[in-house]
């Protein structure tokens, strides 16, 4: 499909300027882009066209005009004429360079590509604009595949739909002849496959008028001499030797042609641009008239490049744009040839093809409020129903896993947001349990000895950590009685255990005997099916067989302790939500987000990493009992104290950050990105990860089904409308990211399917339409 540009000249003057107006948009559809802008005064141009109308009007080469108007061609003459025409086209051009028309320019350029076919429309009642060789435009030029046409600005359009022909019915009309050679039209219509052409040689008007009522034609070929008066308002054709008319003496006849389906009119003779201004007040669909005088030979030319064209399948248009500028290999013998050609149309009418002028009916013209309301509704009802299919997928699981990978993308591109300054975490890596080894320390089958964990806990009590997590489980009796003593005297000290889950046959692991029942927090991590843990469970009930008591998790007592001393206490929603102080952390369902059928018992949340594995200032073990101490480092801090040894039995796990095993996250981070979520969501107001509700994301997934239809609707060439979706999806995936970031998880996969779905469902229903209207003629 095509690009229609019409140019809208408002009321002015060559003294006083023109207002313009630039409507760009597709065949068959209302303008989707509109500008305005004006050209300046230029007193002189209309003078410009009449020195060169009047050079070439001296050269007179056998024009079809008046057959006594014959005259020996001067090569001076030719020059001067050539001259004259180069001074014209400078001053139009300088004249369309106008920084006031520039804004018109720039939008053409914008939006219309030189591979398009374009139809350029020129509306205008200015006589002076119409004889300007708009043709010669250096911006028309740059696209091979545009050509100009003229128009009044008022018009209508003929209703009355058209008797199919089987052939393309043309009345040809070869008036007055004298002076001309009319033979080589007539056998060139002759030639016109699928045609059928009825000839009037120098009719009567009686004659004329007849055949005019008593057939439905397609095209009216005129060829002979006729002339427009000096204003260029009428025009006249000569009919015989004796006889001419107007088109006002034949205004009956042509308006029934015209109502009976008459097409085209085409006057291969001289100055037709009256003849065109009359014919425009009867609405008549297309013309081809000639702006000056012709000569025999260029006519001739004209009319033989023109029906090999359309004929052969052009579009009507280009077949008088190729045809018109196949007139140069003439011009060293008839200077301007290719100015003289020129398509007058009645704007609403779509220019036929050949193959069309033998098969189509013209009906009424689509109403654009209908046909809109028609498209509308069809993008409504297809989004609706992409949509309904695209979450009824996602219910049944099916998007899961690719809504969680785009998930985990996400996280890896967030912004790094720094070290947590409220935690220091003490590690034990694989050089810190071959020291102990060489040290004679016994590990009894843990990652510290009880020398080393003594030590540990004295060296940190001097410095009065707000609290101190041991993320080790020690499910057996300490030996050494000032680690017993330590074990159970220090207060701000946690210990872990694990649940038991008799699902899976899990036990669970006791907590260390020495440390007080309230001191206790569970270790527990909920991953998912693919093993990455995306959830931080705070509570749950333990099982009564369980061998930890801790209903809390390891996290939330850490954190508990350290917002105690501000005053902020754990308690329950009336929903059975954990809230602590004004934060409430709002328990997971079953259904949330991109989870459909997740265990959701217990006191679930998303977990927000802090967007790196650098979650907290880390020392290693022999660093920190081997070397000085600074206080600040430790003063009101919470310590984790874990392995992240990757020899002996690794606590590692998968994350978004890492799910290969050189690449997973030590349990001990995990627990540290655990606390910071909840420190920074009740002491900083960082957002928790939270869902929209369901009907929300449905709302949300079908507004970008119905982008999607909306793109499908504007009916662009394949390439533009896959770097329209391409676009859409960056920006849909843009605007999930970002609301990533402020805390919202937002469906992205099941929202880009909607509008990649949408798009080709439409695109597939246009083709289908597009090719049932091809085939039926329409």
């Amino acid at each position: 499909m095509g690009k229609l540009v019409v140019m809208k000249f408002g009321d002015g003057s060559f003294e006083q300027g023109f207002a313009v107006t630039l409507q760009i948009g597709e065949e068959h559809e209302r303008p989707a882009t509109e500008i305005t802008g004006r050209l300046p005064s230029f007193p002189e141009m209309p003078l410009y066209y009449s020195h060169w109308q009047s050079s070439y009007r001296q050269i007179g080469n056998r024009y079809r005009l008046h057959a006594d108007q014959m005259q020996v061609t001067n090569v001076s003459m030719i020059q001067d004429c050539e001259n004259t025409s180069h001074i014209l086209r400078a001053r139009f051009n300088t004249w369309l360079r106008a920084e006031e028309f520039r804004p018109l320019r720039e939008k053409w350029l914008e939006r219309l590509s030189s591979t398009e076919e374009i139809r350029v429309i020129l509306q205008t009642e200015n006589s002076q604009l119409q004889l300007l060789p708009w043709h010669l435009w250096d911006l028309l030029e740059r696209y091979p595949k545009a050509e100009i046409a003229l128009s009044s600005p008022s018009y209508d359009r003929i209703h009355k739909p058209r008797t199919l022909n089987q052939l393309v019915n043309i009345l040809a009309i070869v008036g007055n002849s004298q002076g001309i050679d009319t033979q080589a039209d007539k056998a060139l219509l002759q030639q016109c496959s699928n045609a059928e052409v009825s000839f009037l040689v120098e009719p009567q008007r009686q004659q004329l008028t007849d055949h005019l009522w008593g057939k439905n034609w397609d095209i009216l070929f005129f060829a002979g001499h006729s002339s427009s008066n000096r204003n260029g308002e009428s025009g006249r054709i000569y009919l015989n030797k004796t006889d001419s008319l107007s088109i006002g003496e034949l205004k009956y006849a042509l308006r029934k042609a015209i109502e009976n389906g008459l097409q085209l009119a085409i006057f291969n003779s001289c100055d037709g641009l009256g003849l065109a201004r009359e014919l425009a007040d009867l609405q008549i669909p297309q013309m081809i008239v000639m702006r000056e005088p012709v000569p025999d030979q260029v006519a001739k030319e004209f009319l033989k490049y023109f029906l090999e064209g359309f004929a052969g399948g052009e579009s009507l248009y280009q077949s008088v744009r190729q045809a018109r500028e196949r007139l140069q290999g003439l011009e060293d013998r008839f200077p301007c040839a290719t100015w003289l050609p020129v398509i007058c149309q009645n704007p609403a009418q779509i220019p036929p093809t050949w193959d069309e002028l033998r098969f189509t009916k013209t009906e009424d013209p689509p109403n654009l409020a209908l046909s809109t309301r028609h498209r509308f509704q069809t993008t409504l009802l297809s989004s609706l129903a992409i949509t309904a299919l695209v979450c009824g997928v996602r219910l049944v699981g099916l998007l899961e896993n690719p809504e969680i990978q785009a998930f985990d993308q996400m996280m890896r591109s967030r912004p790094a947001e720094g070290l947590d300054p409220r935690l220091l975490v003490i590690t034990i890596d694989d050089d810190d349990l071959a020291t102990q080894r060489q040290n004679g320390e016994s590990l009894i089958g843990a990652s510290i000895s009880e020398k080393s964990l003594n030590k540990l806990l004295a060296k940190l009590n001097q410095y009065q950590p707000r609290a101190i997590g041991l993320d080790i489980y020690r499910d057996f009796k300490a030996k050494q009685p000032d680690l017993i003593t330590r074990l159970q005297q220090t207060q701000n000290l946690v210990g872990i255990c694990k649940g038991s889950d008799g699902t899976i046959n899990i036990k669970g692991i006791k907590p260390p005997p020495e440390i007080p029942t309230t001191n206790l927090g569970f270790s527990d991590f909920i991953h998912d099916r693919d093993g990455v843990i995306r959830r931080h469970l705070l509570f749950m009930n333990q099982e009564a067989t369980s061998l930890c008591p801790a209903p809390f998790a390891f996290s939330l007592e850490l954190a508990s302790l350290y917002l105690r001393p501000s005053g902020i206490q754990a308690k329950f929603t009336p929903e059975g939500n954990l809230q602590l102080g004004k934060t409430i952390f709002p328990n997971l369902k079953s259904r949330t987000g991109g989870y459909q059928n997740i265990d959701a018992n217990g006191g679930q949340v998303l977990l927000n990493y802090r967007s790196s594995k650098d979650i907290a200032e880390q020392v290693k073990l022999t660093q920190f009992l081997s070397s000085p101490v600074n206080p600040s480092a430790i003063k009101d801090k919470i310590v984790l104290i874990g392995v992240v040894a990757k020899g002996d039995s690794p606590d590692t796990w998968p994350t978004p950050y890492g799910v290969p095993l050189d690449e997973q996250m030590p349990g001990v981070l995990v627990q540290a990105h655990m606390i910071s979520q909840i420190l920074s969501a009740v002491q900083d107001g960082r957002p928790l990860l939270r869902v929209w509700s369901l009907w929300v994301e449905v709302v949300w997934i079908w507004g970008w089904s119905l982008l999607g239809g909306i793109l499908a609707w504007r009916k662009l060439s394949l390439l533009w409308l896959a770097l329209a979706v391409s676009i859409t999806s960056s920006i849909l995936y843009i605007v999930c990211f970002g609301l990533l970031i402020s805390g919202a998880w937002v469906p992205f996969i099941p929202s880009a399917l909607s509008l990649v779905a949408t798009v080709g469902l439409m695109s597939i229903y246009n083709n289908s339409k597009t090719k049932v209207r091809v085939a039926s003629g329409e």
